[in-house]
């Protein structure tokens, strides 16, 4: 049996940073360029102020006619130099590429509107299309093992010395920028940017970790072989037992662990409730499945 040496540790983590370094920076770079356009052609016309430094940009070229492009570029720029100060160049090396391509990108793309022709006056569909892709690129960006840096960054560096969580740090940092954003351009825009927020938030998480085509069930019944067998007999699918001691009554029992296709998850718990009505159990989403004897 193989004792798994922690000296490799460092060693995983730069081979697992250098695995498909080209295919991950081409990734990269599409969702980067697809970002600009986005801003371009819908958050900066409309005036959808969503937080992040996007949302910064518009105030800032609304206030003082600062290049959008600019503004991000210096933001970020400063928020680099204050994640490797706090952060050190490993956190900090990830979104040192975001910060240079994206505000090039983005003045690039600057007068994209006059050679793609949209109608930004349904708001809706604006901030619906708007959230579908900053959601999409961002998931990618993740998914490549990068980060778009941005104000994440002070999110990450309150969290290292003041141990405040990353979440409502960045809810606080957009919350405030949204609503300066609804103070200017009126409450309606507020509504807006929740809408992009949400959606955003929902597809990255849909871009990491994909649809899941799989349940998992944890299943405690005292009927335990009957269920296993009608999982490996009936479905066809394996189970893993699991010895495990309750904390309140501290009586030993076991754990049924199964995964099963999505289509067999009402023939499962039906299955289980006829073997054993009082069976308790808890299903998960099962996004990635690998391996196994």
């Amino acid at each position: 049996m193989d004792i798994f040496n922690q000296d490799k540790m460092p060693n995983i983590l730069q081979t697992i940073k250098k695995r498909n370094l080209i295919k991950r920076y081409f990734y990269l770079t599409i969702a980067l360029f697809i970002s600009a356009m986005s801003f371009n052609l819908l958050l900066l016309p409309t005036r959808i102020v969503s937080g992040g430094t996007n949302g910064i940009a518009i105030l800032t070229d609304y206030f003082f006619n600062i290049s959008p492009s600019i503004s991000i570029f210096f933001v970020s720029l400063v928020l680099l130099i204050f994640s490797f100060l706090f952060l050190g160049i490993e956190k900090t090396s990830a979104s040192i590429y975001a910060t240079i391509v994206y505000p090039f990108f983005v003045s690039f793309t600057a007068n994209i509107a006059d050679y793609i022709r949209i109608d930004t006056t349904d708001m809706i569909l604006v901030s619906l299309f708007g959230g579908l892709i900053s959601g999409i690129t961002s998931g990618i960006m993740f998914k490549t093992g990068f980060s778009s840096g941005g104000l994440n960054i002070i999110s990450q560096i309150l969290y290292k010395y003041k141990h405040i969580a990353i979440s409502k740090t960045n809810l606080v940092m957009n919350g405030i920028i949204v609503i300066i954003g609804g103070i200017y351009f009126g409450w309606n825009m507020v509504m807006y940017a929740i809408i992009v927020i949400y959606i955003n938030s929902i597809l990255i998480d849909r871009v990491l970790l994909g649809i899941s085509r799989n349940k998992s069930f944890y299943i405690i019944t005292k009927n335990d072989e009957a269920v296993k067998q009608y999982i490996i007999e009936k479905l066809k699918h394996s189970v893993t037992v699991f010895d495990v001691k309750g904390g309140f009554l501290e009586k030993k029992r076991k754990v049924l662990l199964a995964v099963v296709p999505t289509k067999e998850y009402f023939q499962l718990t039906e299955g289980i409730k006829l073997i054993d009505k009082e069976a308790f159990f808890v299903v998960s989403d099962a996004y990635q499945v690998e391996g196994g004897a």
